[in-house]
């Protein structure tokens, strides 16, 4: 126990000597890893983003209208009601008449209601059934299914604008997978490079340690810790650069956006956790395997 603290110990001061001892590399190091979290944050952020919307899409548009022909009234028009909730995927159905749609429509112009007076007696609108669905991905079989009732006119739904928002979410992900991959993989490269140049300056006291029986863990040690402790400087940089910022934008662009699309932006304190532990756990992670694959030809004596 006592020798298990005292290496540890060992580790984290040669491995602080290690940084300071090579400057300009640590400093590049954490720059890449940095940027490479960074990046990712916004990716990251970007797709969360992207996915809420098209979650709070969905949840408005899992419902379809389907418009009656105007032939159709009393028992049938009623039992067409029971038809349509023995359909699969239907959760519920509700009836709405041409004359309780024609008011909503009187509501919704406001002052300018007095438009409508000329369609009072003659009203263009059909009776209709609102359909919600236990699922956008019902749609099709739905909408096929309502084409064989005998009376239905118009299904008006929205599956398309829910695909094209799937698939631009699918495409950013994509897309930043690629772009993470490549950054983290020159990361790897620029902390393997910053670990070999003090490795390569201790080659003669790491062959001396091996022969006289150090343990690859023992030698090991204080690179790994050196890997860690530039993952821990960038990841924790990265972090006050990305939540600074994103709190910047989500205060200036939230309103604007509850204006225009009627839907808030993720709000920061949601996501500040997950990025504490994703980039804690990334730039550690780039910090360590770095160490490992610099240090693989020192060892091998």
């Amino acid at each position: 126990m006592t020798m298990g603290i005292r290496s540890l110990g060992r580790s984290i001061k040669e491995g602080f000597k290690g940084v300071f001892r090579n400057r300009l590399m640590s400093i590049a190091s954490v720059c890449s890893v940095t940027s490479v979290l960074i990046i990712l944050g916004i990716i990251m952020i970007v797709i969360l983003n992207i996915n809420n919307c098209t979650l709070t899409v969905k949840d408005s548009f899992d419902e379809m209208q389907v418009y009656i022909k105007n032939d159709v009234i009393g028992e049938p028009l009623k039992n067409m009601k029971s038809q349509i909730e023995a359909i699969k995927g239907v959760k519920k159905v509700e009836f709405l008449s041409k004359e309780k749609a024609f008011e909503l429509e009187k509501e919704r112009y406001g002052d300018d209601a007095f438009l409508l007076e000329g369609f009072k007696d003659e009203n263009p609108l059909p009776n209709k059934y609102i359909i919600y669905l236990i699922d956008i991905s019902y749609a099709d079989s739905v909408v096929k299914e309502l084409k064989k009732l005998e009376g239905t006119d118009i299904v008006k739904y929205y599956k398309d604008i829910i695909d094209k928002m799937l698939y631009i979410s699918k495409m950013v992900r994509m897309g930043g997978l690629v772009i993470i991959g490549i950054l983290m993989a020159i990361s790897i490269f620029i902390i393997t490079n910053t670990i070999r140049i003090t490795v390569a300056a201790r080659k003669r006291e790491i062959n001396i340690m091996k022969y006289v029986g150090a343990t690859n863990g023992f030698i090991r040690g204080p690179f790994v810790m050196e890997g860690i402790i530039l993952g821990l400087i960038a990841s924790g940089i990265s972090i006050l650069i990305v939540n600074f910022t994103y709190n910047y934008v989500f205060k200036i662009a939230n309103e604007k956006l509850y204006i225009f699309m009627t839907m808030y932006i993720i709000p920061p304190f949601k996501i500040f956790n997950d990025i504490v532990i994703l980039f804690t756990a990334i730039g550690v992670g780039i910090g360590i395997l770095g160490s490992i694959i610099s240090l693989r030809k020192f060892l091998k004596v």
